[in-house]
């Protein structure tokens, strides 16, 4: 990626100014491997950090996410403390909802819950309109965050249209997706509805923050892995296809990361994504062939081996980094999110690793 000014991008953006663009995270998911490797940790801006918690303390989730100076905080926290090479935005997918106008809130020890499910064609079209949903506080925060980060790069985040449609049909987390799962076959027309509207809020969701200052998004299918194949391109793909489709003029690199989807990553490359996220349960030369060995992936150090003596863990992670040489280019993450009982020093101490490894 040039340096030079990129129109579609205002010119203060670190992308259009060159701040970024030459990134080890930038330059790992173009596909090059000069220089240091890139590394960063779902979940890294959250309940493992002590300072963290005392952001937070007697703060509402969602209203965490929506006041500007907090985000911003708690999003550069884990970048000062790691010296990862990226920082992800920090937010959850319901975020949009609320600002869409949607009744729902993250209830403590439970997660996401919807006043009321979205399971019918009346439901479908009662959800409101998104000609006038209002980023400003996200811009706000992202224009904060980046503003700190200098040379690091911010990933901006948003669900998938197929885990946010979802949670909007069971109305809260679920552990077999029983109801978007039948609502597809039984109803395929409110699904496409529901899904299409889902891609459209994540699309604009993930606009904002890079319009404000991301240098590359991130897409998160936490419940794709639910879908066999079929039901995944046939019922869940063309939605993820939408959403990307509200920045793919824009020039930043596109991940596309969900759990349990081994089976799934040519199809969730194929759906806009420039870089794929694997979990760990696929090793990332195995999924390298699977995507034809020319995907930049990212992953995927099993987030369990993190409270493991770190002899167990330096040999893991030295695994993941030799088999991801198979890549064109590889940003180092966990399989899945930093469990909130880890170590931050742990975490700390892997970044070193992974900037001492040579590539």
């Amino acid at each position: 990626m040039s340096t030079a000014a990129v129109p579609a991008l205002p010119a203060e953006h670190p992308l259009t100014d060159g701040r970024t663009a030459d990134s080890p995270l930038l330059r790992a998911l173009r596909g090059e491997r000069t220089g240091s490797r890139a590394v960063w940790f779902m979940r890294q801006a959250g309940r493992s950090l002590p300072e963290y918690r005392a952001a937070r303390e007697g703060i509402g989730m969602l209203e965490s996410c929506l006041r500007p100076d907090l985000a911003a905080e708690i999003t550069l926290q884990p970048v000062r403390r790691h010296q990862v090479d990226a920082a992800i935005f920090f937010s959850d997918i319901v975020v949009p909802l609320r600002l869409a106008g949607v009744d729902v809130d993250i209830v403590a020890g439970k997660g996401p819950v919807l006043g009321a499910p979205v399971r019918t064609p009346a439901d479908v079209a009662a959800l409101p309109s998104l000609d006038d949903v209002d980023f400003t506080a996200i811009r706000e925060a992202v224009a904060l965050t980046v503003a700190q980060l200098g040379t690091t790069p911010l990933i901006g985040f948003a669900g998938a249209p197929f885990t946010l449609a979802a949670y909007m049909v069971e109305g809260g987390p679920s552990r077999d997706h029983l109801g978007p799962r039948t609502l597809m076959h039984a109803d395929p027309g409110t699904w496409r509805a529901l899904t299409s509207w889902a891609a459209d809020l994540s699309g604009a969701f993930l606009r904002a923050q890079i319009e404000a200052g991301a240098s590359a998004c991130q897409l998160f299918d936490s419940w794709a892995g639910s879908l066999s194949a079929a039901d995944y391109e046939a019922h869940a793909a063309p939605a993820s296809t939408r959403a990307f489709d509200h920045v793919a003029d824009l020039p930043v690199p596109r991940i596309h990361f969900g759990t349990g989807t081994s089976e799934l990553l040519p199809a969730m490359h194929a759906a806009g994504a420039t870089a794929v996220g694997v979990d760990y349960r696929l090793p990332l030369d195995e999924a390298s062939r699977r995507l034809g060995g020319n995907v930049p992936l990212q992953g995927n150090i099993d987030p369990a081996l993190l409270a493991a003596p770190w002899e167990v863990l330096e040999q893991h992670v030295r695994d993941v980094l030799r088999r991801g040489e198979s890549a064109p280019g590889h940003v180092v993450n966990l399989g899945h999110g930093v469990p909130p009982t880890t170590d931050p020093e742990v975490l700390t101490r892997i970044v070193e690793l992974v900037h001492e490894v040579p590539q």
